[in-house]
């Protein structure tokens, strides 16, 4: 008896290896380097998932998903606790006030008017942000990162832009525009829930 459940849970714990997806080197997504890990707030974040963001053909940018563990539902990455990150790694020129329209629309498409009602000021700074940012070149990076007592931190390239927005809720939201139930590419949305890039 005791064998036989040794001998089952060796075989599930195979299984679990031999599907889940390995990500202990960089992955290359159009050309990008994804890489495993990153760190914020003095602590490591694993890669949650990544993929391309696709408008009609055109490829946008590479997006990457970094939490303290890994999680497979959208409301698993709602819940997760600590740091967080995502970036966005541009495969294209894109106008920082485009952009930041196109998030607007993300948010508003996946959240109630009450939601944003009580994130107003945060909304109207997070699209100012973009309109001050000019042009998003071929290869830039931007990251946003939940730091947990601070708020939700965004930078270029590294250099900090926009005002730092305090609530989780918040930052929550602005993921409801890959991870809610209309996202704004429904190819996307699995890869940053741990599906492998195809």
């Amino acid at each position: 008896m005791e064998f036989r459940i040794a001998r089952r849970t060796a075989l599930a714990t195979a299984v679990a290896l031999v599907c889940a997806p390995s990500w202990a080197n960089p992955l290359q997504i159009a050309g990008v380097n994804v890489e495993p890990t990153a760190k914020v707030a003095g602590k490591e974040l694993k890669l949650n998932g990544a993929g391309i963001r696709t408008r009609v053909i055109v490829k946008v940018y590479v997006m990457a998903l970094y939490l303290t563990e890994k999680q497979t539902t959208s409301e698993g990455v709602y819940d997760s606790q600590g740091p967080r990150r995502f970036t966005l790694t541009m495969l294209r020129e894109v106008n920082g006030d485009d952009f930041g329209q196109a998030f607007m629309a993300g948010i508003t498409a996946n959240t109630t008017a009450a939601e944003r009602s009580k994130y107003v000021n945060q909304l109207t700074a997070f699209g100012e942000a973009f309109v001050n940012v000019g042009t998003m070149n071929k290869g830039g990076v931007l990251t946003a990162d939940w730091v947990p007592g601070t708020g939700m931190v965004m930078a270029i390239n590294g250099k900090p832009f926009g005002d730092v927005l305090p609530d989780l809720g918040f930052y929550n939201a602005v993921l409801k525009i890959w991870l809610g139930d209309k996202p704004v590419d429904k190819d996307l949305k699995p890869g940053l829930l741990g599906a492998l890039p195809k």
